[in-house]
């Protein structure tokens, strides 16, 4: 029998279950159950594991040692966990460190789209805390994908105005921006934020589109430091 075998099944699994997710518990205890919790890697230890990531203890440096091992005791299982980590980005209220996970089990191309099942669970109603929502979308202004237009644009009409500010960073972003013009320039037209509405018409400057057809509506909407040409161009002084 293995040392860690003792702390599987029963009771004993149960502990280190427990003390993993305690705070106010001993700095020794937890790290002991992160240990065991790594080594046990059944999908019961994992999603234990994946609560040490809801809690701050003090020092920091303790923290950021025992995150950093749970991340990497979750990491070593492969596929295993992808399940568990799945579930926790959807309930967790945090981003960081299950994207972290997911990075290092996935591809890129896969983790896109696991970020967009979940975007696609979102609404655009205001909310008290719309920041999972806030670190969703703004990932996407790291990222490349044909989907993320599309899955995207709707964001422009959002409640929030980070929310919006960061939906035309995403879709400007992509090479596919052109399919969401239209919208880009609705949104601009209704936007009431100034650097929401400057992000878009630095969009239009770097791309060379116009607004043309809507010339005398934006000339109004224009912030400082930006004009229209006579055609419709988009000049930043």
């Amino acid at each position: 029998m293995g040392l860690f075998d003792v702390f599987k099944g029963g009771g004993g699994l149960q502990k280190h279950i427990a003390r993993v997710g305690n705070k106010r518990g001993q700095k020794h205890e937890r790290w002991e159950s992160i240990q065991v919790l790594a080594n046990d890697g059944s999908e019961e230890a994992l999603r234990a594991l994946l609560v040490r990531f809801t809690i701050r203890v003090d020092p920091s440096i303790t923290d950021g040692e025992e995150k950093n091992a749970a991340f990497h005791g979750i990491v070593q299982h492969g596929e295993a966990a992808l399940g568990p980590v799945r579930d926790f980005l959807e309930s967790s209220d945090t981003l960081a460190w299950p994207l972290k996970i997911l990075k290092e089990i996935q591809t890129e191309e896969a983790v896109t789209t696991v970020l967009l099942e979940l975007l696609s669970k979102m609404h655009t109603e205001y909310e008290r805390d719309p920041q999972k929502k806030i670190d969703v979308i703004a990932t996407f202004e790291e990222r490349k994908d044909p989907r993320i237009v599309e899955a995207v644009a709707r964001f422009l009409e959002d409640m929030n105005e980070t929310v919006r500010f960061h939906a035309v960073g995403a879709i400007l972003h992509q090479d596919e921006a052109e399919h969401a013009r239209d919208a880009l320039t609705q949104a601009f037209l209704a936007e009431e934020s100034v650097r929401v509405r400057m992000r878009i018409l630095d969009g239009y400057v770097e791309r060379n589109w116009r607004l043309t057809d809507v010339k005398e509506e934006a000339a109004k909407k224009m912030p400082n430091g930006y004009t229209l040409g006579k055609k419709g161009e988009v000049r930043k002084r």
